[in-house]
């Protein structure tokens, strides 16, 4: 198994989910399709799937490029552009011989909004992955254009329940303004200053992320934390959804 991201527009991240025992590969959210393709021929692999994660066109955009017309297209609600395979929570299939893919609905920052987790029957060793798109970000979230922080709050607990060493694979390359962010509102979390060196350290920081380290330092994902609420001026005995938008609001005005 192999996951190659492929950094795409000023800060988005496309992927080829790889298994390299058949050299066969999905391309993940595919805006620039003849560039995943490039890929592709240098790697060996065939492109045999197409995920996306949902219907924004920074993640859609390639999906009508004639370059692969008989592959299936996964993704959410018929919104995503020429769309075959429309897919709901819990729904799972086979890349290759050995990726096992399942269907996380998580819908907030688009309705349509499906990560996709895999693991590798074929390596037990590996600890599984997650595709979560606009969903989980390192260290942060994606803004709430269709839905509530109710919804957040869901969708981050559901990709929480995951195994602690999940791999994260997400939409943007945001880490280093989240770190800041996180920073802001958590500065005396040890986990914080990780994450703050983590962007400093990498140009690239997907796939360096678990979803263990997100619930150590991910201010969206702590919204219990009594250091984030406090910092979002919200009462101690407030439902989470209430610290969900505090903290969105918070960091879509964060200027750091």
């Amino acid at each position: 198994m192999k996951v190659v991201p492929v950094p795409v527009r000023q800060d988005n991240y496309s992927y080829l989910l790889i298994d390299t025992a058949t050299k066969k590969a999905a391309a993940v959210d595919s805006f620039d399709l003849p560039k995943l393709h490039d890929v592709a021929l240098q790697l060996g692999v065939d492109i045999v799937a197409n995920l996306t994660t949902h219907h924004h066109f920074d993640h859609s955009g390639g999906n009508k490029a004639l370059k692969y017309p008989s592959v299936p297209i996964y993704g959410g609600s018929d919104k995503i552009p020429a769309l075959t395979n429309l897919v709901k929570d819990k729904d799972e299939f086979t890349l290759g011989d050995n990726l096992q893919i399942k269907c996380l609905a998580t819908s907030c920052h688009t309705q349509d909004s499906i990560c996709y987790y895999f693991i590798d029957k074929a390596d037990p060793s590996f600890p599984g992955g997650v595709l979560t798109g606009d969903t989980l970000f390192i260290g942060g979230c994606g803004r709430f254009f269709e839905g509530t922080g109710e919804e957040m709050v869901r969708a981050l607990n559901y990709l929480g329940a995951l195994p602690e060493q999940t791999v994260v694979y997400n939409g943007h390359e945001y880490t280093a303004s989240n770190a800041a962010f996180a920073k802001s509102v958590d500065p005396n979390n040890p986990a914080v200053a990780k994450l703050e060196a983590l962007a400093k350290e990498n140009k690239i920081t997907t796939g360096l992320s678990t979803i263990g380290d997100e619930k150590e330092w991910n201010v969206f994902m702590r919204t219990s934390s009594e250091a984030v609420r406090k910092a979002t001026g919200v009462t101690q005995t407030a439902p989470d959804s209430q610290v969900m938008d505090a903290l969105r609001e918070l960091k879509n005005n964060f200027r750091g």
